[in-house]
């Protein structure tokens, strides 16, 4: 005996918006950064992650120096025992700082204000290669789009620029170490000169970290990734290197005026 059975035909789901329905919402969907993976972020939540993630992580850095802080201005009137004669007695001794110090400064903000351009220069071509693949996703548009990639990689100087000046930011520390040295102050000369290395010296170590994100950067635009790709490494990169150039010029005024 034969059966008969009906077909049921289910549409796509809708979402009720002020009575009219419509689709749901899709997050993530890869297309606007160029990706054809499901799933991925766009570019600019992308971006706002990255940037959250590098708040979080400066944090602790920032921490860091502020109990540093601390501890110079404590120690600065804080007398020691001389074990000689059994009193108390200020060992606190004011260093004059190499004039060096204050040219590095000045290549330090230097560079800052070439990853600055840098960041703007990667952020346009980004915005100019989501438009482009926006207006026309032809096959013939795509290489053009991967042509001005690989242009663009070729036309960030500034880059390059401040990865050269943060290198000679770091020679010039180490020359002004040299110099101290010269003066008879080491690391554990005075609490003043321990200090002073101390402060310098987590701050280098730091702005490596910068020095090897740009190269990062610098990679990812050899490799010719995709410019939104380049774009959140040198923004990232870029606002970590402002916080190290603000976060120096705190230092260098604080050891040069508060003695």
């Amino acid at each position: 005996m034969a059966s008969f059975s009906t077909t049921a035909t289910l549409d796509e789901p809708q979402v009720s918006r002020g009575g009219e329905g419509g689709l749901p919402p899709v997050r993530g969907g890869g297309g606007d950064d160029g990706s054809n993976q499901p799933g991925l972020p766009d570019y600019a939540t992308r971006l706002r992650r990255a940037r959250v993630g590098l708040f979080v992580a400066v944090i602790p850095v920032l921490m860091l120096f502020v109990s540093f802080t601390s501890a110079y201005v404590v120690r600065q009137g804080l007398p020691t025992l001389d074990s000689r004669t059994n009193q108390l007695v200020r060992d606190w001794v004011p260093i004059k700082l190499p004039a060096l110090l204050l040219v590095n400064t000045c290549v330090l903000l230097l560079s800052s204000g070439g990853m600055e351009l840098a960041r703007r220069q990667a952020k346009f071509a980004a915005e100019a290669e989501l438009v482009a693949q926006t207006d026309n996703a032809t096959a013939c548009h795509s290489e053009r789009s991967e042509e001005s990639a690989v242009s663009s990689s070729e036309k960030m100087p500034w880059l390059q620029v401040t990865i050269a000046l943060g290198l000679i930011f770091l020679f010039g520390q180490w020359m002004a170490w040299k110099q101290l040295q010269t003066s008879g102050f080491y690391v554990s000369t005075t609490p003043s000169s321990s200090f002073v290395y101390l402060l310098t010296g987590a701050h280098a170590v730091h702005l490596m970290g910068g020095v090897v994100a740009l190269l990062a950067a610098g990679v990812l635009a050899l490799l010719h990734r995709r410019l939104t790709t380049q774009s959140i490494v040198v923004d990232i990169a870029a606002w970590y290197w402002h916080f190290m150039a603000v976060l120096w010029v705190y230092i260098f005024c604080l050891l040069e005026f508060s003695k």
